[in-house]
């Protein structure tokens, strides 16, 4: 009798641990030939709720870590990203790429998260700053977590864009939920492992995948999330800066409609830090 292979079940990563949607859902994913390759879970409000919450207890002791050891374990995750290069090639081959794109892009998501890595004990100093003030007082400026990042994944660059957008974010000590690529989830599911088996904290990134449609308009109007950064098309652009207003979040979308080369050097920035940082002043009498 021939041996039937045992195939992986996806599960999405959220809070340090793989689940199925809360609702049971499954959309299928088909490879580069058009055949069945995997049923995906297909996340609801309530899971991105869940992951809110997730994100929401791991974000104290995150960014109470030195921004030294926050750029170990993110370089630690680019380790992790090399040691398993094949299982990302076969991921991003399922989408269609060819061996020299997955290498091409997986070699850009390595180098991008080292080069956040880089910056974890390093952008206080150029983003901070001590003021000059006409009284007397000592006048300095520092930054600190802006909290929960909402991140939207483009399809485009499914693994690389990912990265791009999820690594400046808790570059700074925020945690983060990401609605990855719709039509090219897979690499974020093994990303997903990746992340569990690296030093990264649980909760402090978490994958959903599934409608956008469905997932947007909560991403939108969820009061504990801080911020949304990532690719959205018109309606989801309107609908999200109609939903952010109502909790004040940060916005900072990319249109859809635009062509974005992702492997640029302009797409790594300690300015994209600066983004999802707060700034505080702190104003200190001296002299008698």
């Amino acid at each position: 009798m021939s041996r039937l292979p045992v195939t992986k079940t996806p599960k999405v990563y959220v809070g340090g641990a793989f689940i199925r949607s809360e609702s049971g859902r499954t959309f299928p994913l088909n490879d580069a030939a058009g055949e069945f390759f995997a049923n995906i879970p297909q996340c609801t409000r309530k899971d991105l709720r869940n992951a809110v919450e997730a994100a929401a207890k791991a974000g104290p002791g995150w960014a109470k870590r030195t921004p030294y050891n926050r750029g170990q374990i993110i370089y630690r995750l680019g380790e992790m990203i090399e040691a398993r290069r094949g299982d990302m090639t076969d991921a991003l081959a399922v989408g269609g790429a060819s061996k020299a794109a997955a290498a091409k892009e997986i070699d850009a998501t390595i180098d991008r998260l080292i080069y956040y890595a880089g910056w974890a004990d390093k952008y206080e100093q150029v983003l901070g700053n001590v003021n000059p003030v006409a009284s007397p007082h000592f006048n300095f400026t520092v930054t600190e977590p802006t909290g929960i990042v909402g991140v939207l994944a483009p399809d485009a660059a499914p693994l690389l864009a990912l990265v791009s957008l999820i690594a400046p974010a808790i570059t700074c000590g925020n945690t983060v939920v990401a609605v990855v690529a719709e039509q090219a989830p897979y690499p974020a599911i093994v990303l997903g492992e990746m992340l569990a088996t690296s030093d990264l904290p649980g909760g402090v990134v978490n994958l959903l995948t599934g409608w956008r449609k469905e997932l947007v308009p909560t991403l939108a109007t969820h009061t504990h999330l801080r911020a949304i950064s990532g690719v959205a098309g018109a309606d989801e652009r309107k609908a999200i800066k109609l939903g952010a207003a109502d909790s004040v979040k940060r916005v900072h979308l990319r249109k859809a409609e635009e062509a974005i080369d992702w492997f640029a050097d302009a797409e790594q920035s300690v300015y994209a830090i600066r983004d999802l940082v707060e700034f505080k002043t702190t104003w200190h009498p001296i002299g008698a």
